[in-house]
């Protein structure tokens, strides 16, 4: 069978329209298969992420973090504001504009970048031969030089809570409530559950999480996640740990239709009743209908595609990208894979740093870190520094008004090399990023002390905390941290 593309990549989403976007840049013909279509049952490219993820659960938290600041934080800076009303339907409608923005830019960049847009399904068959078939229902077999596997992820369900897109929702259907419910439970104290409780908390409703593990953010560092808990509680997320959903049940009819959930803690049952509930306990890669049995790729024992450091599978020329490989599931992990294997496809030989891949919880404040967490090293018995410095000392933070937080350095105590950064604050989606570069280039905690950081910032918080690494801070009173 003769060639049709140099590249087939299936799946739209971020790792997947980044792969094929720098593989056209490099000159390789390439194909995009995407099945995701609208609600209007038109096919949109960009994924869970821009569709029904990342982007639209950004539009509510910071449209409804605007409403509680107009609600309850302006007077603390001489602004009064009176009838304050949160506008729920419009606030879903602009989230959909936002998010028809930006689908409507990708379909520009495959256009300009001259990718085969196909919707529709693609199954990987034995040598590089895609099973395409249409939309309409349409099917043929393409053949590629390499393919490139992004299918991505879908929630995870479990049995004792079905959803039923009605009063029991994944994530997806958290971001299209028209109205605040009354009593809202989310089963899950993980990213998402705790960005949508806080969305819906916001607005109104009396959240209620329901955490199967004993610990809060275990992925986290410890003294951020206590820190993180706290002042959520503070907000009104009522986070329930060690309680693991036993059953799940609709009760009443119409209008007065309720969801009961039985719940184990403490081994002791307990039962709640909620006008919805959200199940939030994590994503699954999505294969499903991805691969023939002669296709020569493999899964790992979680379901994941196997792969090794640079995304090959075990097929050739085969490639395997994003949610639906181990690692992470995060937009960026996935968008930085999708670069590096369109460019060793063209012969180029980049690496993914999987050191250095940072996370985000889009809370207010923000929750952000990178590296190791001061738990994995004590764990490893090295002997490492630390360093760290309050929000509520950062006079740009005092003058916003956004005095919750800390900044948190981890060093070697020998090398002073960076080892972890863990931000909990306003804006820390956007200061980890100078964690990141700096790690990126092996930089030392003294390194980041001598850069001159721009006065009054929140990012000087940063600078304080590595001068504090090495008991240099100027703003705190010196009292070096050598742990280990």
């Amino acid at each position: 069978m003769s060639k049709d593309y140099d590249v087939i990549v299936i799946g739209a989403g971020p790792a997947g329209y980044h792969a094929a976007i720098r593989c056209s840049q490099l000159g390789l013909t390439t194909a995009c298969i995407n099945k995701m279509v609208d609600d209007m049952g038109s096919p949109v490219l960009g994924g869970t992420c821009l569709n029904w993820g990342c982007i639209p659960s950004k539009a509510l938290l910071d449209a409804s973090h605007k409403y509680v600041e107009a609600s309850n934080d302006f007077s603390d800076l001489g602004i009064e504001v009176s009838s304050v009303k949160a506008d729920i339907p419009k606030m879903i409608a602009r989230k959909r504009e936002v998010v028809s923005k930006l689908t409507k830019g990708v379909e520009g960049l495959f256009a300009g970048n001259s990718i085969t847009n196909l919707p529709g399904t693609g199954k990987l068959m034995a040598n590089c031969q895609v099973a395409y078939e249409s939309l309409d229902g349409n099917k043929k077999n393409l053949q590629a030089d390499n393919v490139i596997l992004a299918s991505g992820s879908v929630p995870v369900t479990i049995p004792t809570a079905p959803i039923d897109n009605d009063l029991i929702v994944d994530s997806t259907g958290a971001l299209e409530f028209q109205s605040a419910p009354k009593r809202l439970g989310v089963i899950g104290a993980g990213v998402i559950g705790l960005e949508l409780g806080s969305v819906w908390s916001r607005l109104g409703s009396e959240v209620i999480i329901l955490e199967a593990l004993n610990e809060f953010l275990p992925q986290a560092d410890g003294r951020i996640a206590k820190d993180v808990f706290r002042t959520l509680g503070k907000q009104g997320l009522d986070i329930r740990l060690g309680a693991r959903v036993t059953a799940s049940k609709i009760k009443g009819k119409g209008a007065k239709k309720s969801v009961l959930v039985t719940y184990e803690a403490g081994g002791e049952e307990s039962e709640l009743e909620f006008d919805k509930l959200i199940v939030a306990v994590g994503r699954r890669p999505y294969t499903e209908g991805l691969l023939s049995s002669d296709s020569g790729v493999n899964l790992d024992e979680r379901g994941f595609l196997f792969v090794n450091d640079t995304c090959s599978t075990d097929a050739p020329n085969v490639y395997a990208v994003g949610d639906v490989v181990r690692g992470p599931q995060l937009a960026h992990k996935g968008m930085e894979e999708g670069v590096m294997v369109a460019e060793r496809i063209a012969g180029k030989k980049p690496l993914v740093n999987y050191d250095v891949v940072p996370s985000v919880i889009y809370t207010h404040p923000e929750v952000a870190w990178v590296g190791k967490t001061e738990e994995q090293l004590k764990a490893g018995g090295d002997p490492y520094n630390v360093g760290s410095f309050p929000y509520a000392a950062n006079g740009r933070a005092l003058a916003a008004n956004e005095n919750e937080g800390i900044i948190k350095i981890l060093s070697d105590a020998e090398s002073d090399r960076i080892l972890g950064v863990h931000v909990f604050g306003a804006q820390a989606s956007e200061i980890i990023a100078q964690a990141v570069i700096s790690m990126e280039f092996s930089a030392t905690a003294e390194d980041l002390g001598l850069i001159m950081f721009a006065h009054p910032t929140l990012s000087e918080g940063m600078h304080e905390a590595a001068l504090g690494a090495s008991g240099h801070a100027i703003h705190m009173v010196n009292k070096k941290a050598r742990k280990g």
